[in-house]
């Protein structure tokens, strides 16, 4: 018999509430390339639930500006997926590209700052994240936006099918982990109130 997996967490994962997501894009600027470039890994974490080593990853060519899509080649566990971009993703994207990017032989989108330039590690995607979300006094990290991604899709009427999909996992239990009682529509399944 196989026991469900252990997670180090003793409680379930956080997700952020919507005052508390506007706290945090108030509080990124664009005015400089490195503001820019984080602006871009927020967006691509929030918008599309996006793990920090499949931002890394994220090559030139895998984005489709015309048509708003990304594709993951590589996903865990997963074969490559295309996936929309909402439109203000796309944006933040471009400007990174056009504006801040440095040039470089690497195809990857996100490359450190300082020469030599390369690509970014997870671990720095995430930290950048990180620290975006504690100059806006967030207590979270980088992973929380993830979570809020699937607590968003759920509270939108997908599924848990459609959010296993979308965040790429391959058992439905992994994603279970990352939803959370949508206590709205509990109450209106159970009182028939409506907001």
């Amino acid at each position: 018999m196989v026991s469900r997996r252990e997670y180090a967490q003793a409680k379930p994962p956080n997700f952020l509430r919507p005052q508390e997501i506007k706290k945090l894009f108030t509080g990124l600027t664009i005015g400089n390339a490195s503001d820019i470039r984080t602006y871009a890994l927020v967006q691509l974490a929030y918008t599309m639930g996006l793990r920090h080593k499949e931002i890394s990853q994220i090559r030139l060519n895998d984005i489709r500006f015309s048509t708003q899509q990304l594709t993951l080649a590589e996903r865990k566990g997963t074969n490559p997926i295309e996936l929309p971009m909402p439109e203000h993703t796309v944006k933040a994207v471009a400007a990174y590209v056009i504006a801040a990017r440095p040039q470089s032989e690497h195809r990857h989108v996100f490359l450190t700052r300082l020469p030599p330039f390369r690509p970014m590690s997870p671990n720095s995607v995430a930290r950048h994240i990180t620290n975006a979300m504690k100059k806006a006094s967030l207590p979270s990290t980088a992973y929380w936006l993830r979570h809020t991604y699937a607590q968003n899709l759920l509270e939108a009427g997908c599924s848990i099918f459609e959010i296993k999909e979308m965040l790429g996992h391959d058992k439905i239990e992994s994603t279970k982990l990352y939803l959370h009682v949508h206590l709205k529509l509990m109450r209106k399944v159970l009182f028939d109130e409506t907001f």
